[in-house]
C-alpha cells in the first residue's frame, strides 16, 4: 500500500491594496517620474502654512492694530462684536454684545475661510501638500484604501456652494470699505493714499477669485440646455470660465493680496510709517 505524500500547503498571502492592487501594472518603484514633483507640493504647505500663521496670530491679536482711518484690515470687517474699534462710516455693526470677548475676526473668518478651504483648488493643493493624496500627478498615493469625499469630515466639503454665497456678501463689504478708502483720515471725501490702492487691488483680486469659483460658473451657466436661448447667461459663463481658467493663480494672488492689505493696515495702525498721499 503506498501512501501519497502531500507538499504542505502555503497560505495564500493577502491582497495587497494601493498600486499593488491586482490588475495595476507592475512597476518596481512608485513612479517613473524622474523630475523633483515634490517641489511644488512643499512650496503649497509652506506658503499654507505661513498664512495661516500669520492670519491666526492677526485674528487673535490684532484688534488694536485693525483699523487706521480710514483704512480697515480686512481681517476685521465687517467688525461684528462690541468690542470693535470705532470706524468712521465702516462696517461697524455691534450684533454681538459685550459678552463676546474674543476677537471679533473670529466671527468674520469663518466665512472667508471657510469657501477657500472648500474650494476646489485649495482642495487638490492642500490634499497633495498636507495628505499625499495623491502626492502628484502619476505618483500613487501611499494609502491602501480611498474613500474619496463620501464620508465624515470630507463630506463637508459639499457646502462650498454654500459658502459661495457668504463670500459674496464679504466681497460686497470689502467693495465699501475700499470705496471709503478715497477719504482722508478726517473722514473728507476726495482723496487717495496708497492705502487706498492696497485696498482696491485686494478687492479686485477677491472678486476675481470668488467669480471664477466652480460653484459660479455652475450658477450662471449650469442646468442650461440651450445656451442660444439665453445669450446673457452665455455671455456671463463664457466671461466666468475664463476667469475659471485661472483660478489657481487667482486663489494665491488674492490670498496674498488679503495679507498685504491686512500688513499694510497693521503697521499704519502701529505708527510704522505714515500713508503717503496722492491727492
Amino acid at each position: 500500500m503506498t501512501t501519497e505524500i502531500r507538499p504542505p500547503e502555503i497560505p495564500a498571502a493577502p491582497s495587497a491594496g494601493g498600486i499593488h492592487s491586482p490588475g495595476r501594472a507592475t512597476i518596481p518603484g512608485r513612479h517613473l517620474r524622474t523630475d523633483r514633483w515634490w517641489v511644488p507640493q512643499l512650496a503649497t504647505a509652506l506658503g499654507l502654512l505661513a498664512f495661516i500663521a500669520y492670519s491666526t496670530w492677526r485674528a487673535f491679536w490684532g484688534l488694536h492694530t485693525s483699523y487706521a482711518a480710514p483704512y480697515v484690515s480686512p481681517f476685521y470687517s465687517p467688525c461684528l462684536a462690541a468690542n470693535c474699534p470705532t470706524m468712521r462710516g465702516g462696517a461697524d455693526w455691534a450684533l454681538f454684545g459685550s459678552w463676546w470677548q474674543l476677537s471679533p475676526a473670529l466671527i468674520v473668518l469663518i466665512f472667508p475661510l471657510g469657501f477657500r478651504m472648500t474650494c476646489y483648488y485649495y482642495r487638490k493643493a492642500y490634499y497633495r501638500a498636507f495628505w499625499s493624496s495623491p502626492p502628484a500627478c502619476a505618483v500613487a498615493e501611499p494609502h491602501a484604501k480611498y474613500s474619496g469625499e463620501t464620508r465624515f469630515p470630507l463630506i463637508l466639503q459639499n457646502i462650498h456652494r454654500y459658502f459661495f454665497y457668504f463670500a459674496i456678501v464679504v466681497a460686497g463689504i470689502l467693495s465699501y470699505d475700499a470705496v471709503l478708502g478715497f477719504r482722508n483720515p478726517a473722514g473728507q471725501w476726495g482723496h487717495a493714499g496708497l492705502g487706498t490702492l492696497v485696498l482696491l487691488v485686494n478687492i479686485v483680486l477677491i472678486w476675481a477669485y470668488t467669480i471664477s469659483c466652480h460653484s459660479c460658473r455652475h450658477i450662471v451657466g449650469g442646468r442650461l440646455r440651450h445656451f442660444s436661448k439665453h445669450p446673457v447667461r452665455y455671455r456671463m459663463w463664457n466671461f466666468v470660465g475664463k476667469l475659471n481658467a485661472r483660478h489657481m493663480q487667482l486663489a494665491w494672488a488674492s490670498l496674498i493680496s488679503v495679507g498685504v492689505a491686512d500688513l499694510y493696515v497693521y503697521l499704519l495702525a502701529s505708527g510704522a510709517f505714515t500713508d503717503p498721499s496722492f491727492f
